[in-house]
């Protein structure tokens, strides 16, 4: 094995890819390329009853739109191809084969009715059933067979699982990146499935023989996989490979808001936020899952926030650059504790992105989210709202919810304001305001606020009352952003045709 860095996201394509799932990737794609090394992406799809349509092609994307390009991967090839573990089933036999061989693994005829009626009476027996050291003699296995018996079984095709042959009182000691030194006693461990009755490994032979024949230099993974770390020890010795093991590093839980228990689906369907990058409809029950990019996220914006759940910068710093992440990373400052997620946080990670964009490019994605509206805006006009309204803004679509007045002339009024604003003599001053807009040149923001200005001093009147009963005609409410700047903007005759519009509807109603 060569000494470059070589990391693998190896997601199974069981359903959508979780935002737990991309910051494993984002985790290992930041590894990789602050030392320079090779970001892999590996599809585990032996698990042939779980397999989801669609979920493979969800994955690729995902990580596409999140800017997680793989090196090396089932599209964009490698020295090591295919990187789809269906299509590597062949090599699997031959390892399963060695173990049995080497006295490591062992060929296993129980059926599933047979361990279903001893469960049974473990549980009869308020016991748990477990398939180990202590009873593997007693069952239908080629440990307790006669050879000829193997044989036979063998011969007529029946039915058999391989079972790895778990070591009795040993201790399996590892050296976690993260979470130091980790120690298992194999008297607590049963044998484990490793090759499957339809031909198929299951994930941890297939991980370890492909992890070595990749030549993988680190497994950074979900500390769910913590358990599984035994196995896969005695695996690399069973084969041979002890001292060419990759070095290990299980990341933390992402935990619910509240700070308890693992972040789920139904956590974000409770509360209002997508736990998925992009939106997933289930192909079987057509259910419509929320994603990031769908609901406005940026993906800078997501791949920053996921990058500090776990993850502790040096300093006070919390936006950063993918190129940034890449130089400031480090297994060492990923904690061992569970992260909670806030989704107020997410937003606010949004919001300065939106902040910190370019004009034009804030411009650029307005006017495309317009044009999926079907509304149609020059540019020029496009731009001085991006600029009037995107402090007020989480979302690119916030601008428009903000800004909706300058594409639609008001057709109802905030009764509220109405009520308080629209009142007394103020109706009548707003006529006469209306004749000042008419001859006010050049209609600019700050013409406008003089010439307005000097009427209300003239005649001794409240700014307030006279300025939001102006914005109640112009906008339909009292929210908005400088009124002047508004009028400014949406020009003489628009203007005046608002006023004249709120003049006509809220006198015929009082």
């Amino acid at each position: 094995m060569n000494n470059s860095v070589r990391v693998r996201f190896a997601p199974s394509p069981t359903g959508p890819l979780h935002m737990g799932g991309v910051r494993t990737a984002l985790f290992n794609y930041l590894f990789a390329k602050k030392h320079n090394g090779t970001f892999i992406l590996r599809i585990e799809d032996t698990d042939q009853m779980r397999y989801v349509d669609g979920a493979e092609e969800y994955i690729v994307n995902a990580l596409e739109w999140c800017g997680l390009s793989p090196d090396e991967g089932i599209h964009s090839g490698g020295p090591f191809a295919p990187y789809r573990q269906s299509e590597r089933s062949e090599l699997y036999k031959e390892y399963a084969r060695k173990l049995i061989n080497s006295g490591h693994a062992y060929y296993a005829f129980d059926t599933p009715s047979e361990l279903d009626a001893i469960r049974t009476s473990y549980e009869s027996e308020k016991k748990s059933f477990s398939y180990d050291a202590s009873v593997r003699l007693t069952l239908n296995n080629s440990l307790a067979l006669s050879d000829e018996e193997i044989k036979r079984h063998l011969n007529e095709g029946t039915p058999y699982v391989v079972r790895f042959k778990m070591p009795e009182n040993e201790q399996v000691e590892a050296l976690d990146l993260i979470r130091d030194k980790v120690v298992f006693k194999t008297d607590t461990l049963d044998d484990k499935v490793i090759f499957k009755s339809d031909g198929l490994p299951t994930y941890h032979l297939a991980n370890v023989v492909d992890d070595h024949l990749m030549e993988i230099s680190h497994v950074i993974r979900g500390e769910e996989w913590l358990p599984s770390l035994p196995l896969h020890i005695l695996l690399y010795k069973a084969l041979g490979w002890e001292n060419e093991m990759p070095r290990f590093a299980h990341l933390p839980l992402i935990l619910k808001p509240a700070g308890k228990g693992k972040l789920s689906k139904r956590d974000g369907d409770k509360m209002g936020f997508p736990v998925f990058p992009l939106q997933w409809e289930d192909p079987a029950t057509k259910e419509i899952s929320s994603g990031y990019r769908e609901s406005g996220y940026f993906p800078e914006a997501f791949t920053n926030m996921l990058a500090l759940l776990g993850w502790h910068p040096e300093g006070e710093q919390e936006i950063f650059s993918m190129q940034e992440l890449i130089e400031s990373f480090s297994l060492e400052r990923v904690g061992k504790s569970g992260s909670r997620f806030d989704p107020e946080k997410a937003k606010w990670f949004n919001q300065q992105y939106l902040r910190n964009l370019p004009e034009d490019k804030i411009n650029q994605q307005f006017t495309e989210y317009l044009q999926k509206k079907g509304v149609n805006a020059h540019p020029d006009f496009t731009a001085k709202i991006c600029e009037m309204l995107k402090e007020r803004a989480v979302f690119i679509a916030d601008i428009y919810q903000e800004g909706q007045f300058f594409f639609d002339a008001p057709s109802t009024y905030d009764e509220k304001v109405v009520r308080k604003r629209w009142k007394n003599e103020v109706p009548e001053h707003i006529k006469s305001i209306q004749n000042i807009l008419r001859e006010t040149e050049p209609f600019t923001a700050a013409v406008i606020k003089e010439n307005i200005s000097e009427y209300i001093t003239k005649n001794e009147l409240g700014f307030g009352a006279i300025m939001n009963a102006l914005r109640l005609a112009i906008v339909g409410s009292s929210k908005g952003p400088d009124l002047m700047e508004i009028m400014s903007l949406l020009g003489k005759d628009e203007t005046l045709n608002r006023v004249a519009n709120a003049i006509r509807s809220l006198s015929a109603e009082s």
